[in-house]
């Protein structure tokens, strides 16, 4: 980024709640300072690190899925997600032939490295099949004729058309290959996320132990009906290796569950939205290239057409998740925005791991909370606004 002149913003710290004046030059925060508010404390909008988003199919009718991707597709992606409060996160990949997987990361790939502002916000892809169950249920709304065993050699192919973009895959661990292939995936610092799958227990924890250590959207892409016990979801609860990514629209999980997984988890309960194109969209109904025909509600739930009960992905992004999480009393407010920024950071090693002090990469977003609803009014990237 460029070197801008010192700058600072108000507001008040999303962890104390105090008005404070964070100061940054040069990309980084160079001072957290009290401020005496000249107005109720309660009318003034919160501060806090921007958010980092470990799982996004696309926005606003962009898709990371299309065939083939349009030219300046992420650029664009990349700029529309400030409004969001986003100012990291990877783009994903789901299955399709060897061929559309390695042209789409390659796209997204090259596009990252011609263009500073994008590079600095696209922290990785996250390649999301196909290397999962094909069971039904199981592999959610992925093409069957293209899931596979995990294949050590194509995933070295994707990676070089990536240019060591790729940093998470998801794998189900049901397959005989599957351990083996994990422990090269972390040896090569790769984060490998179980999901998608069919496992047993045995072989969770055998994943584990080759170094999985992540969840991908827990509880979702899962059978509708599992045995009481064991299964595997208890599995992936129990195992302390695991971290656990959540999509907390309101409509993916219920919140009993919600609170089930922070209260196991705590930190290691990450905040994904999973959104598909449709997302920042107005509610209507749309023809899409995986699901068909869809409608997106007024209450922002996205639904098969000819069967209201079968969700066709999310439609929200994280500042949705993080308001659900503290309306629902799951999290208080720094609660839900670390889950959606400083801990996803921290699980994928990104120096925006550091939050919101002196020293850390100025990545920073201001928020407005009305009670219901946290909604971005401005976005810094590396100390330059980039919204608001």
């Amino acid at each position: 980024m460029p070197v801008g002149q010192p700058i600072s913003v108000k507001g008040r710290h999303y962890k104390t709640g105090q008005p404070v004046e964070v100061t940054m030059e040069e990309g980084r925060i160079t001072g957290i300072l009290p401020w005496a508010a000249d107005e109720p404390v309660s009318g003034i909008a919160w501060v806090g690190p921007g958010l980092v988003d470990l799982q996004l199919n696309g926005y606003r009718s962009m898709d990371f899925n299309a065939q083939p991707i349009p030219s300046g597709t992420t650029h664009k992606v990349t700029r529309a997600l400030w409004k969001e409060g986003v100012t990291a996160y990877f783009p994903t990949v789901i299955t399709g032939s060897d061929e559309r997987i390695e042209s789409a990361v390659a796209a997204i790939a090259a596009e990252t490295e011609e263009d500073p502002i994008t590079r600095s916000c696209v922290a990785g892809i996250h390649l999301e099949g196909p290397f999962i169950s094909p069971e039904d249920g199981a592999r959610g709304a992925h093409n069957k004729a293209y899931v596979k065993a995990p294949d050590w050699d194509l995933m070295q192919r994707w990676q070089e058309a990536a240019r060591g973009l790729i940093r998470i895959v998801t794998v189900s661990p049901e397959w005989p290959e599957s351990s083996e292939f994990i422990r090269r995936c972390a040896d090569a610092g790769i984060v490998v996320s179980v999901g998608h799958t069919n496992a047993t227990p045995e072989q969770i924890r055998s994943a584990a132990e080759a170094g999985a250590t992540m969840v991908t959207h827990f509880g979702n892409g899962a059978h509708p009906m599992l045995p009481r016990h064991p299964n595997y979801l208890w599995e992936q609860l129990a195992s302390e290796p695991l971290w656990a990514c959540v999509i907390a629209d309101g409509f993916h999980l219920p919140d009993a569950v919600l609170k089930v997984v922070r209260k196991v988890k705590e930190e290691r309960m990450l905040l994904v939205s999973d959104a598909v194109s449709l997302s920042g969209m107005p509610p209507g109904a749309y023809d899409m290239p995986v699901g068909g025909q869809v409608v997106l509600t007024e209450e922002g739930r996205l639904h098969l057409a000819h069967d209201p009960r079968l969700l066709a992905g999310s439609a929200q992004l994280l500042p949705w998740g993080i308001s659900h999480l503290i309306r629902k009393g799951i999290c208080d407010l720094a609660g839900a925005w670390d889950a959606a920024s400083v801990h996803p950071a921290a699980k994928l090693g990104l120096p925006s791991a550091q939050g919101l002090q002196t020293g850390a990469p100025a990545d920073l977003a201001v928020m407005e909370w009305d009670g219901s609803f946290l909604r971005p009014s401005a976005v810094y990237k590396a100390g330059e606004k980039q919204y608001g």
